[in-house]
């Protein structure tokens, strides 16, 4: 069970970074970003271990992601954008998105349509989970203002 863990921690974090590399992130924040979509796939994987519904783990876990760019960025004085977008990639169901497309290719239009459903309904939570993070971290600065 732990090295289960241990294995998904590897692949997340190294996954993230080598895509910082693509995206072309400043090399001082390609840890920071290996981290973010660490944690974020750790959560989905998790929550997918405790039997959760994936459209939830992966809502979950792009919430968190949102909240952990946005502290980043202010840390390190990098636009949000920079560990957002490379912490999401462990999540996107890009393998889903392409049996889809084969399934249409083999006229297995049954599974197609199933899978082709799921890949939109899992992209749409990560994209509602990233946009609930920025509507928590507005309220939190509206709070903070007005005790200020």
């Amino acid at each position: 069970m732990i090295t289960d863990y241990i294995a998904q921690s590897a692949a997340s974090f190294v996954g993230t970074a080598c895509f910082g590399v693509i995206f072309q992130i400043p090399r001082r924040s390609l840890l920071q970003c290996g981290l973010a979509g660490m944690i974020g796939w750790l959560v989905y994987y998790g929550l997918i271990q405790a039997d959760a519904d994936a459209i939830a783990a992966t809502w979950t876990s792009a919430v968190l992601i949102g909240l952990i760019a946005h502290y980043l960025a202010i840390r390190f004085k990098v636009p949000v954008t920079v560990f957002s977008v490379s912490g999401i990639i462990p999540l996107v169901p890009g393998g889903m998105a392409y049996d889809a497309m084969l399934n249409v290719v083999q006229n297995d239009y049954q599974s197609a349509v199933q899978l082709g459903a799921k890949a939109f309904m899992l992209s749409g939570a990560i994209a509602v989970g990233l946009v609930f993070s920025e509507v928590i971290n507005q309220l939190v600065k509206k709070i903070r203002t007005r005790a200020a």
